[in-house]
């Protein structure tokens, strides 16, 4: 399974990186295809390929994405450098130099708009048209989306994240539950049956709802009821769409009807990791959980003794004619604005995110989701029946995804920090809350221009 940070860690780590790491945008506009990349991708060259994979499965999986180029393209040769952070990518993408990367991976969406804005990597628009490729047609939605800013497709999606509902279908079947729930009112009936008390704790949680919990973040919970984020002059509208006070209403209720936030954060804090085999879900103490595609595999090696139930995640219950959308991210690649061999780094791209048989090869390697229209349909694909689920939610042209913004994922950073503040009661006026958040994300928007 893919090595992942958690997505809150990710984006603080990420936003402190590119704050003073991708002050590059004067230097880096260069070399675009319009105005002429002018190596030749026909002679013998040698590319840089920097990636943020780390397990010996993923390396082996990136070696061999690697080599299916090499062997359609014999006279480009490309060097592979893993386990790259994000931090040092920057760094790269900052200096430039024979040593730097010409080609770039990394786990983070939420920067998009920073690489784009800074420069750091080149606009692959007039790429894409020189090769007569329509980005629109050829990804899913929500990762054309991601991979783009005013206008700039700096990114190109590398494989996919989709989240979905898993649930303990054991527990299911004892609680008299026949189905998993399609609204939120639905799931909030579901989360308090499968809810067994244990004195002043609990013996089984139906649903662990705290913005603290394992992938129960603010954006997740907000995808499923479709936020702008912001408006078409670039101003939040977390304040004025109903859809953002609907996630944060349905989330905080979730928190009281289950025990309220301090009984929660108890039993939570005394519950096993994210990333480890002790896992909550997997353990049987969460019967339900919001998580990406990557937990199948993991809970499945495991061996719990319980069976796996994979559905999209309820809707609001005025959309439940959109059941089975759901929050898309991914990784990411892009051509460093610093290489001397764009052209050449192109033809890489483009096998790596737009050649089907390479997209589903590094998928069935990775068990991410495929980021292209075509993979998502291929009959090469290799998955569990149940991952389906996860192929189906990145096809949905009404999955979301978090819009690309100049400063990055500071705003998101906003919004989840009024999360923890509401639902610890913190904050009471949820009205007054979102709109000195909107306001202070305005403000840090402004200031990163």
């Amino acid at each position: 399974m893919p090595t992942r940070i958690p997505e809150v860690v990710r984006k603080a780590a990420f936003a402190l990186t590119v704050s003073t790491a991708l002050l590059i945008g004067t230097t880096a506009c260069t070399g675009q295809s319009a105005t002429g990349a002018d190596d030749d991708a026909s002679k013998e060259t040698t590319l840089t390929f920097w990636h943020a994979w780390s397990a010996p499965n993923e390396v082996k999986a990136v070696q061999a994405l690697v080599d299916g180029f090499e062997k359609a393209h014999p006279n480009i040769h490309v060097n592979v450098v893993g386990n790259m952070t994000d931090d040092k990518i920057n760094q790269s993408l900052r200096a430039g130099g024979s040593k730097a990367p010409d080609v770039v991976s990394s786990f983070t969406t939420n920067n998009v708009g920073k690489f784009c804005s800074s420069g750091a990597l080149v606009d692959l628009n007039p790429f894409f048209e020189k090769s007569d490729i329509d980005p629109d047609t050829t990804f899913p939605k929500a990762m054309n989306e991601y991979t783009q800013y005013d206008g700039n497709r700096c990114a190109a999606p590398l494989l996919g994240d989709a989240y979905g509902l898993y649930y303990n279908k054991t527990a299911f079947e004892k609680a008299g539950i026949t189905a998993p729930p399609k609204t939120w009112s639905e799931f909030e009936a579901d989360a308090k049956k499968l809810t067994i008390a244990q004195g002043d704790t609990y013996k089984q949680l139906g649903f662990m709802p705290n913005y603290h919990g394992w992938e129960t973040t603010t954006e997740h919970y907000m995808g499923q009821f479709g936020p702008t984020y912001f408006d078409q002059d670039g101003k939040s509208t977390i304040a004025t769409d109903p859809a953002v006070a609907s996630a944060f209403t349905l989330q905080k209720k979730l928190v009281d009807a289950l025990g309220g936030f301090k009984k929660l954060e108890k039993y939570r804090s005394g519950l096993g990791d994210e990333w480890g085999p002790k896992h909550p879900f997997q353990t049987g103490q969460v019967a339900m959980q919001l998580d990406g595609e990557w937990r199948l595999g993991m809970a499945l090696d495991t061996k719990p003794d319980f069976e796996i139930g994979v559905a999209p995640l309820p809707v609001a219950d005025d959309q439940v004619d959109q059941y089975g959308k759901g929050y898309i991210t991914g990784t990411i690649t892009g051509i460093a604005a610093t290489s001397k061999k764009q052209n050449a780094a192109w033809e890489f791209v483009k096998y790596i995110t737009t050649d089907t048989d390479a997209v589903v090869g590094f998928s069935n390697a990775i068990h991410n989701v495929p980021s292209t229209l075509a993979a998502l349909k291929s009959p090469a694909l290799k998955y569990d029946p149940r991952f389906k689920t996860f192929l189906d939610i990145a096809a949905n042209p009404n999955s979301t995804t978090s819009p690309a913004s100049v400063n990055g994922g500071v705003y998101l950073t906003t919004v989840q920090q009024l999360g923890y503040d509401y639902e610890s009661g913190k904050i009471t006026d949820l009205k007054a809350g979102l709109q000195k958040a909107a306001d202070q994300i305005d403000t840090d928007i402004a200031q990163a221009k």
